[in-house]
């Protein structure tokens, strides 16, 4: 499939009320669930969500289409959310997604980009030169990966409940080693 502006939004514009969905008003049981150390639990998604709204996405496609001597993405921090939402509700988190996610459309779909545009370059600190249409791809396949990750790691909760079924529900056994 090749990349499309309008199709990429309407896709992104459904991760937060998809998320909602899935985990508004569950136990923290599956909300907190991982996969074992140093992996992600759905509540952690919603958090490295929020700050790929704030530092990552759009402040990356803002240097591109800056156009300015310097080019390179400012590294991410992939785990910042750890510190920062100690103590929250997930309510609050999805509440503030949301909202992100919106304002976030809401300018990206302001600039109106065009074919040149998205075939502006960006300078990635580990990957070297990549496109604004890269970019917006990744942050698709991102939404959607985080997305997968969930339902995962949701049913890995019931690994050991499922009894001799877990052969046949690859969602248990297909992500043999677990990463956030």
């Amino acid at each position: 499939m090749d990349f499309n502006l309008d199709g990429s939004l309407d896709v992104l514009a459904r991760t937060p009320a998809t998320l909602r969905a899935l985990l508004g008003d569950l136990g923290e049981a599956w909300v907190r669930g991982t996969e074992g150390p140093d992996t992600f639990s759905p509540f952690e998604v919603v958090g490295h969500l929020i700050d790929g709204e704030e530092t990552d996405w759009i402040p990356r496609a803002r240097i591109i289409l800056a156009r300015g001597p310097d080019l390179r993405f400012v590294p991410y921090d992939r785990f910042r959310h750890k510190a920062r939402n100690v103590g929250r509700p997930l309510g609050s988190l999805l509440d503030e997604f949301a909202r992100l996610r919106a304002a976030n459309l809401e300018l990206l779909g302001s600039w109106k980009l065009t074919a040149r545009e998205l075939d502006l370059p960006g300078e990635h600190p580990k990957f070297g030169r990549v496109t604004m249409r890269q970019l917006l791809a990744a942050w698709v396949v991102h939404d959607l990966g985080h997305l997968a990750q969930v339902a995962r790691v949701m049913a890995k909760q019931y690994t050991d409940e499922v009894g001799p079924w877990v052969p046949f529900l690859p969602v248990l056994t297909d992500h043999p080693v677990p990463r956030s």
